[in-house]
Order: structure tokens, then sequence, then C-alpha cells
């Protein structure tokens, strides 16, 4: 049960996965969220975004746990995503 302060947790309606890596990084994601929104998409969840080897694919050869993968974009990329996320409603 629920707490007089707790907030409703988030169930995700329709999910849709993005693959990040140097080919698709945080702006084209950021370009696409209005797009996936009007399919009606609700959340999305990718693959690992944290600094992988050098040219990976799918992200899950991690180097440094710390970073953002340089080749998929910045803390500002990023902080841009979550906003058009957050604009659109989404999770």
């Amino acid at each position: 049960m629920l707490g007089r302060n707790s907030v409703q947790p988030r169930i995700p309606c329709a999910t849709y996965r993005l693959q990040f890596n140097r080919q698709f990084r945080f702006a084209d994601a950021t370009r696409i969220i209005g797009y996936l929104r009007d399919l009606g998409i609700t959340d999305i969840y990718s693959s690992p975004f944290l600094k992988a080897k050098q040219g990976s694919l799918h992200g899950y050869d991690i180097v440094d746990p710390r970073a953002f993968n340089p080749e998929i974009g910045t803390d500002t990329d990023y902080s841009a995503m979550a906003a058009e996320l957050q604009r659109h409603g989404m999770g």
C-alpha cells in the first residue's frame, strides 16, 4: 500500500528499445522521440550507453562505468534527450 506522500509507480504501456552506438547517438534519439510518441510509445529503454570499448556496436563491453560513451554523445546531449522525453510525457 502506498503511503500518504508516496508517488504512484510508472507502468509503461508501450516500450521501444534504442540501440546506441556511433551510428545512432543521443542526438538521433532526441530527433525521433516525438515520432515514437505519435506511434503510441510511452517509454523507451536502451542498450548500455556508458563508455565502452571504441567502436562497440552494442555497448556491453564497458570500460568506464563513470562516463558516457563519447561516441554516443555528451552529458549535454543526454540531458537534451531526457528533456525531450519529459516534454512528451514519456519515460
